[in-house]
């Protein structure tokens, strides 16, 4: 491919009433346009699940940034990555030079506690909101392998140890595994400690052709899939045939294979979802994801720390901004920018985020972006 990620910039993640989408908007776009050393670009692809109509053009005006096209794409929890998706393949084919990739969420405007399901949400309105789905798979994964679901308590852990070293994180406070286990069920068997926090943020990238910077990250693939019908027929916990679908194009079209990631950035909305995320992108066996984190292989200093930002149980999940949230992490730590979460020799990383939430199927969809230095 020979598209690039030429900056990145991102608000902080957290409970900012004070703060208003166009505040947020501003701060992550700017740092993305200095960091990309470019002071304009050709388009606008931007994502916010929540915003009302021209959320997007009234933010982008209060920088200048007028007369190009916008364009606004919604995809659930994978709004940003499919913003960059979309990106990348118009500076590929040649549509655009400079595009601007913007995902940006106010979610304490809409909603005081969790999220409510939309009306038109069938499982949802009748009580099977994404925790509940979620926890129905933690189950089906303990039937399935007969492993012990305390442990997933394990998954926050590394967590919120990674996010306490992460400055924009909303949550810094490192947490035990009773700490994890002792807080309020909120789907059995995930407990409030095992389930991300809504968040306010926005988050940028700018992407173009390869050009001759050392600070450039390039894209060596991204793709992005729908769900199939989720028919019941797979044995699988949901989201794992989207996410193993996709993975599989990924790998292909990069060349490279989850062996020669130094680094993960997935989708860990829960606890479960971390990992069903790396077993379904071929981290481990299915069924051993849980041996990865008990081991330590996927915490920093491990062999392939997975979520060194902190992931969404420490940064916080701002719907429209998380994936390109994930996407500056992972440029970040491949140009050496990390600070005390860097991995050291960092050069390839593998990034995951799944979209959920319509009934009937597998998933809203599913982007995974791999970049390398």
């Amino acid at each position: 491919m020979n598209a690039s990620i030429y900056g990145v910039g991102t608000s902080m993640f957290g409970r900012q009433p004070h703060m208003s989408d166009v505040s947020l908007v501003q701060r992550a776009v700017l740092e993305a346009f200095e960091d990309a050393e470019i002071d304009r670009v050709d388009a606008v692809f931007a994502g916010t699940v929540f915003g009302v109509t021209g959320t997007i053009q009234r933010c982008l005006q209060t920088l200048g940034i007028v007369g190009v096209p916008v364009v606004t794409v919604e995809n659930a929890c994978a709004t940003g990555s499919t913003a960059l998706f979309e990106a990348v393949h118009a500076v590929e084919s040649g549509r655009y030079e400079h595009v601007l990739c913007l995902g940006v969420e106010t979610m304490t405007t809409h909603f005081n506690g969790p999220i409510t399901p939309a009306y038109n949400d069938s499982e949802g309105v009748a009580g099977l909101a994404m925790p509940g789905i979620y926890g129905l798979a933690a189950s089906r994964y303990g039937h399935l392998y007969d492993v012990e679901l305390d442990d997933l308590a394990l998954v926050a852990v590394k967590n919120r140890a990674h996010g306490s070293l992460n400055p924009r994180a909303q949550h810094g406070r490192q947490v035990t595994v009773e700490d994890v286990l002792g807080s309020r069920m909120v789907a059995e068997p995930l407990t409030l400690l095992q389930c991300c926090d809504i968040s306010d943020a926005a988050a940028a990238a700018v992407v173009g052709p390869k050009r001759n910077s050392k600070r450039d990250i390039s894209v060596l693939s991204t793709v992005l899939q729908s769900g199939n019908l989720w028919d019941h027929r797979s044995n699988h916990p949901w989201g794992f045939e989207l996410m193993q679908s996709v993975a599989e194009e990924a790998w292909k079209k990069a060349g490279l294979g989850p062996g020669d990631m130094d680094l993960f950035e997935v989708h860990d909305a829960f606890t479960i979802g971390e990992v069903t995320a790396t077993e379904a992108l071929g981290l481990s066996p299915v069924g051993q994801g849980l041996e990865l984190v008990k081991s330590g292989h996927t915490k920093l200093g491990g062999r392939q720390p997975v979520n060194p930002s902190g992931g969404l149980l420490s940064r916080g999940h701002a719907l429209g901004a998380t994936g390109l949230a994930q996407i500056a992490e992972a440029v970040w730590q491949l140009r050496d920018e990390a600070g005390a979460r860097q991995v050291d020799g960092a050069r390839t990383a593998a990034v995951e985020t799944m979209g959920g939430g319509a009934a009937g199927i597998d998933g809203n969809g599913c982007v995974i972006t791999i970049l390398g230095g």
